[in-house]
């Protein structure tokens, strides 16, 4: 058995993050006598059908409780460290359907909390455990119309999300090893889809490929849409058809990754469909390598990460400056005129976990400064975090023909020498790594050319 799997035989370390998540509100002058009330997501039919919405567990509850039942609830008494689980009862209309739900002595052993009971004990228990002195906190809009709080001296309605967002930042082991685990799965998938594109014909079939191949290995869900790009369209950053026949295409920007018991894998590769990169191809792909590996370099506990980012585009500007495709002037005044935007428009990479683009990134979309504008982590990266390094390089006649257009910037582009590429479309590359005090683990082990 292997390190990860072994991990991850215990249970998810709920009552930890409790105490996480209120010693950042106690840290904050937020009352220790009270008690954090979260909701599962609900069960819901689709609009004008009797069919369930595609389930998707509320990640701050889950963050508190590790469980992926839906309608179910959590409290958590902070003077007390008592976490209980509230799971439905049993319906008998609904086990004819769906059979016999967990009972509460196997979600006593499932899950690390301290108690569990069902769903219609939740306001008894909220109005024992409420006083004239105490406090409780929930997420407004994630509590129902049911509930009631008459027993609590105060309703604190706008630190919770807060304070899970900013302690869902640092990974513990069994975080990191959920997050290695869909790495896995992605790898092995990122791998089938590979194969399966020496007799493709659409970009259908990798998708299908890669969604199969997470399924058959225990990952029944996806952390986000697959981007399942060829040709040109590689150049679309969040491209969403995977559907276009791969005929005269040169290559495929295949952006995919498994969830995995709610944590996200996220993992970018770009490859030729042919077996071998054009020479224009191979020279974008070597630039954005080179690009990732410099970012690589360059992390540890603290870096900074608008200065990681700023070093990838300094290095996106060597390589088009070699390529012929940016003229004119030097490095420095291409990166203070943003030329490298045109090419290089978001950002290097975001926090992942729970979510594909994790909390507490700090992101800042209204920044005027169109290099840092889509950065969706701001300021120093601490050891534990897991982040994307997902440096890339695209040819997008949307963005780049307005510039091409400008009396001032058009001047840095080579037109003649650019026209070679757009069939390159783009080049992305993208791992996962956790960041340590010295340095970062890489937690992708997908192959790349």
């Amino acid at each position: 058995m292997s390190l990860t799997d072994a991990t991850l035989k215990g249970k998810y370390p709920a009552k930890a993050h409790c105490q996480r998540v209120a010693k950042y509100l106690i840290d904050r002058g937020l009352p220790e006598d009270g008690v954090i009330y979260l909701e599962a997501q609900k069960n819901r039919l689709e609009e004008d059908d009797d069919q369930a919405v595609a389930f998707r567990q509320r990640r701050y509850f889950f963050y508190l409780s590790g469980c992926k039942l839906p309608d179910s609830y959590l409290t958590y008494n902070i003077r007390q460290q008592q976490l209980t689980l509230y799971i439905p009862p049993i319906d008998a209309d609904s086990v004819i359907w769906e059979g016999l739900p967990e009972s509460p002595e196997e979600a006593l052993r499932n899950y690390d909390v301290d108690e569990v009971k069902y769903t219609n004990d939740v306001n008894a228990s909220l109005a024992h455990q409420g006083s004239s002195t105490s406090t409780v906190y929930a997420i407004p809009e994630q509590v129902s119309d049911h509930i009631t709080f008459l027993a609590f001296a105060r309703k604190e309605l706008t630190s919770l999300r807060e304070a899970i967002d900013e302690s869902r930042v640092v990974k513990d082991t069994y975080e990191v090893a959920l997050i290695r685990k869909a790495n896995e799965i992605s790898t092995l998938a990122h791998l089938e889809a590979q194969r399966a594109a020496r007799h493709a014909t659409n970009e259908e079939q990798l998708y299908g490929a890669f969604i199969g191949t997470c399924i058959a290995n225990g990952a029944h869900k996806q952390a986000y849409h697959s981007i399942c790009a060829s040709g040109s369209s590689c150049s679309t950053l969040h491209y969403v058809r995977n559907d276009q026949p791969l005929r005269d295409r040169l290559n495929i920007l295949l952006d995919a990754g498994a969830e995995y018991d709610c944590y996200c894998a996220d993992i970018t590769r770009t490859f030729p469909l042919s077996g071998s990169f054009t020479r224009e191809s191979q020279t974008i792909y070597d630039i954005v390598k080179e690009m990732q590996d410099e970012a690589f370099k360059a992390l540890h506990a603290g870096v900074e990460w608008e200065s990681v980012h700023e070093l990838t585009h300094r290095v996106a500007i060597r390589g088009l400056l070699k390529a012929g495709v940016l003229v004119g002037a030097d490095e420095d005044e291409l990166l203070a005129k943003r030329v490298s935007v045109a090419f290089y428009p978001h950002g290097l990479g975001h926090y992942l976990g729970l979510d594909t683009h994790d909390t507490g990134g700090h992101a800042n979309y209204n920044d005027p400064d169109p290099l840092f504008k889509y950065l969706r982590v701001r300021g120093s990266v601490p050891a534990g975090a897991v982040i994307t390094v997902e440096p890339g390089v695209y040819f997008c006649k949307f963005i780049i023909d307005p510039v091409l257009a400008d009396k001032d910037l058009g001047r840095y582009i080579d037109q003649k020498v650019l026209d070679r590429y757009w069939d390159v479309g783009g080049v992305r590359i993208e791992d996962d790594v956790l960041i340590t005090e010295t340095g970062y683990e890489n937690l992708t082990n997908t192959p790349k050319l």
